[in-house]
């Protein structure tokens, strides 16, 4: 091969590392199983990592005003599979934003293509994934004390976006690379020497491309069920994330005898009932074939059905909606106001975006079912705090069964000058000490989909790790292992509106999301959940 500069200057499409003119990105390098527990607690074979968790908690009894507390513990045993089987990801919408733009940046990284900006030469990452760009302590140096950190992805062994095989649907049958384009996302240095991948990506028959014909749902949900079991046979993989990053749907009205249990939604798919969402019809086929599905729009896919569905079928199902920017933010600034003391009265969001999205959601059937998941972001915050806000009489209904609540508005507008660079702007007017008042005022610009992409990333490796986790409770005496409940609510750190078990209270704090999903993965190999407390500095 030729010394030119040329080869080495970033405007060729590399062919190998040995091309690439950068290194690979620390946030996309390969690392061995470096992290070994030497605990009585913690057990390796070649096949499994198995590890005992005390589960530490306290009951509470309230009587005329007095807390009584008993502490209590409860011991599991964590069991995670150590091969990461080929994990395919089939995505609704995979000509969208979203969709192209994660097919592209993959396939950059798989091939570590290196590209020209006004700025100098950038280099292919996955900054802005949780698992792949931020770390987690795993104890401290038993000399100076210091913190040890890794990667959240070294913790247990998880797919590497790099071996992801992709496919899924679109209405529009325009090519990969021309979706890519259309998108105006990625810069154009960087879309010209990935286009001939993603052209080759488009014709993976795999991708079953454009609307199925018809209005038979029953058929339909065949087609589906077909599509899933071809690509994972063709692809040869283990696993398949089925996702939906395709528009945002109108809410569906929940009604008895058609989605309210799981037999009602099988009869009401029968008789093509128009309650019966697209996104919904995706989900079943997905539960049936007994593969995860995520949902990453605001729609109620996920009806009391599907839920029920998954039960049965002990299907993984988790979402809704990615949690990227705006809403991310609210779920910290709130609760940083409400720990420290101080009241929010109001919290004003305002958008505005020109992607597709935007259109979509400029829809009031649409704008409806993102409103709804990002209006109660805020709840469980305030629920933590009656000193601050009142309680709901007893037996309220409606909004008034929140109780006291700050007032909270969201507006969405389409400006499609601005493409997919979304303003985001908010007001938290609150009440302060003795009658005083503040006013947070935060301006945000992001590019919408390169913050949503790796969301999609980390909810499909995670999807795939917590389906080759199984626990026991050993104080039932369970003997066998089981897989964990259908409704992953671990993937709460990247939704707007989390799904979790029905009867329990959905916790939107980002910290404690975080903190959950940290701790999970730590017990999964035998290491206490929290070190902050650090006694050894604070006592002695």
């Amino acid at each position: 091969m030729s010394n030119s500069p040329a080869n080495f200057s970033g405007y060729d499409t590399p062919v190998s590392d040995l091309e690439s003119i950068v290194p690979v990105h620390p946030t996309a390098a390969r690392r061995p199983d470096y992290i070994t527990v030497q605990s009585e607690n913690t057990a390796y074979t070649n096949e499994h990592i198995t590890a005992k968790y005390s589960y530490r908690g306290a009951d509470v009894v309230v009587s005329e005003g007095q807390f009584t507390v008993t502490p209590t513990v409860k011991p599991f045993e964590f069991q995670t599979e150590r091969k990461v089987g080929k994990t395919g990801l089939m995505m609704i919408g995979m000509g969208g934003n979203n969709g192209s733009t994660l097919c592209a940046t993959i396939l950059a990284n798989k091939h570590n293509i290196s590209w020209h900006t006004k700025d100098g030469i950038q280099q292919p990452n996955y900054i802005g994934s949780l698992l792949r760009a931020s770390t987690v302590c795993i104890g401290t140096e038993p000399g100076s004390g210091r913190e040890v950190h890794v990667p959240i992805s070294d913790v247990l062994p998880m797919v590497h976006p790099n071996d992801i095989v992709l496919g899924g649907w679109d209405i529009s049958g325009v090519p990969m690379d021309r979706a890519m384009e259309r998108a105006r996302v990625l810069a154009y240095d960087l879309q010209r020497q990935v286009a001939p991948h993603m052209a080759l990506l488009a014709n993976q028959e795999a991708r079953a491309d454009n609307v199925i014909p018809g209005t038979d749902k029953q058929i339909h949900l065949e087609h589906l069920r077909s599509d899933i079991r071809r690509f994972k046979a063709d692809n040869d993989l283990d696993r398949v994330v089925v996702f939906w990053t395709a528009n945002t749907e109108r809410y569906s009205d929940i009604v008895p005898g058609v989605n309210d249990t799981a037999d009602h939604l099988l009869a009401a798919i029968r008789s093509s009932h128009s309650e019966v969402s697209p996104s919904t019809l995706f989900a079943v086929a997905s539960i049936l074939e007994g593969e995860p599905f995520v949902n990453g729009a605001p729609q109620n896919t996920f009806v009391p059905g599907v839920i029920e569905l998954a039960e049965r079928y002990k299907s993984f199902i988790g979402g809704d909606d990615l949690k990227s920017g705006q809403t991310k933010l609210k779920s910290v600034l709130a609760e940083f106001l409400v720990n420290a003391g101080i009241k929010p009265l109001s919290i004003a969001s305002y958008n505005h975006l020109g992607n597709n999205d935007g259109h979509n959601l400029s829809a009031e059937p649409q704008f409806k079912s993102k409103e709804i998941s990002k209006s109660s972001v805020v709840d469980d915050m305030v629920n933590a705090n009656r000193l601050l806000y009142k309680p709901p009489a007893p037996g309220a209904t409606g909004k008034a069964a929140k109780g006291e609540h700050p007032d909270h508005i969201v507006v969405i507008k389409y400006v499609p000058a601005v493409g997919d660079s979304k303003r985001a702007i908010d007001e938290y007017y609150s009440e302060i000490f003795c009658g005083g008042r503040q006013t947070i005022n935060i301006f945000n610009e992001c590019e919408d989909s390169l913050l949503a992409t790796p969301l999609i990333l980390d909810l499909t490796i995670l999807t795939e790790l917590l389906t080759r986790v199984k626990y026991r409770d050993l104080s039932a005496g369970q003997a066998e292992f089981a897989p964990l409940y259908p409704v992953l609510s671990l993937l709460s750190y990247m939704c707007k509106a989390p799904l979790v078990k029905p009867g329990t209270d959905v916790v939107n704090s980002l910290g404690r999301q975080r903190n959950a999903l940290e701790g999970f993965l730590k017990a999964c190999i035998g290491l206490e959940v929290n070190g902050d407390l650090l006694l050894e500095t604070r006592i002695w």
